[in-house]
């Protein structure tokens, strides 16, 4: 089998020698399944930045697909929270592999993601709805907690702003942190849900299932800023880039019956996780977005005005 550049090339970059590792034990890994669960490959693999999926059928030619990642603390919920869920508001765990972390999923149509969809606020509101769904199941035990990733966040605050000219997100952002920490909230989050993590069912266009959580037990509100993140050129393309995004933000909180200010102190903890691996060398996204988020929700402050676009 033959591997994609760009997955080698994401796992070198995220985990060096244990990524070139996992990479090059791959085939023999994939092999491996689909003798284990007697499966048959059905059409070219997909791949994002860690996970190799396999569409392949079972037995009995039911239509799956072989998601193949390493276990870490990454993705090592994901099948405890897919089991949770049991298909209601995101796709059902066939078989899970404990030694390996990998798993054999229901297929959904790939080629149709909410994305697709020519209406915003219709993908808006059905990617909220799934989110409720989820929201609604209780957690299952070992998830990782959001008040511990947030008290994680603050102890690194201080050697980010050490390195960035303009520490001035990532102390408001701390600020509304350390207000919300000892409440980190006790529902099951996806962490990830965008419109291409929502596909369409093979057999029905029109239900919609999540894929690829990040599962995190916490507050709701921390689930929101992935979403807001969608189709940003549309909404830089309105001329008035705080109206659109507090137009998705107060939908969102609607649906999902939050405290609007606790949502927006929680998507300001979320942009802080993103602004903190930003000084600590990340460079998977521009801050513009969050930026432009953060005035948005929380009001202008001095500093804080950034590009609207990126």
């Amino acid at each position: 089998m033959r591997i994609p550049r760009t997955l080698a090339d994401s796992h070198e970059q995220f985990f060096g020698a244990a990524g070139r590792a996992w990479i090059a034990a791959l085939p023999a890994l994939a092999d491996a399944s689909l003798r284990r669960w007697d499966l048959t490959p059905d059409g070219p693999p997909g791949h994002g930045a860690v996970a190799l999926v396999l569409p392949v059928r079972r037995a009995d030619g039911t239509p799956a697909v072989l998601k193949l990642q390493p276990a870490d603390d990454e993705t090592g919920g994901e099948p405890a929270a897919l089991r949770a869920w049991a298909g209601r508001g995101a796709v059902r765990l066939l078989e899970h592999d404990p030694g390996t972390g990998t798993m054999l999923l229901q297929r959904l149509d790939a080629g149709r993601s909410l994305g697709v969809l020519p209406d915003d606020l219709r993908a808006l509101r059905i990617l909220t709805g799934l989110m409720a769904d989820l929201h609604a199941v209780p957690p299952p035990a070992g998830l990782r907690r959001l008040g511990d990733v947030a008290a994680d966040l603050l102890a690194r605050v201080p050697a980010a702003v050490a390195r960035v000219g303009d520490p001035t997100l990532i102390r408001r952002c701390a600020a509304a942190v350390a207000d919300l920490v000892d409440e980190p909230g006790d529902r099951l989050l996806h962490w990830d849900l965008h419109y291409d993590n929502v596909l369409a069912a093979l057999d029905d266009p029109d239900r919609w299932l999540a894929i690829d959580p990040k599962p995190l037990v916490g507050d709701p509100g921390f689930d929101l800023l992935a979403a807001l993140h969608n189709r940003w050129d549309d909404v830089v393309a309105t001329g008035d880039v705080p109206r659109a995004v507090r137009r998705r933000f107060d939908l969102m909180t609607e649906i999902l019956h939050l405290d609007r200010q606790r949502a927006v102190g929680w998507t300001l903890a979320r942009i802080l996780q993103n602004e903190v691996w930003l000084a600590e060398g990340g460079d998977l996204w521009s801050s513009g977005p969050d930026r432009a988020i953060a005035a948005a929700l929380a009001g202008p402050a001095p500093g804080l005005a950034g590009p609207a676009q990126g």
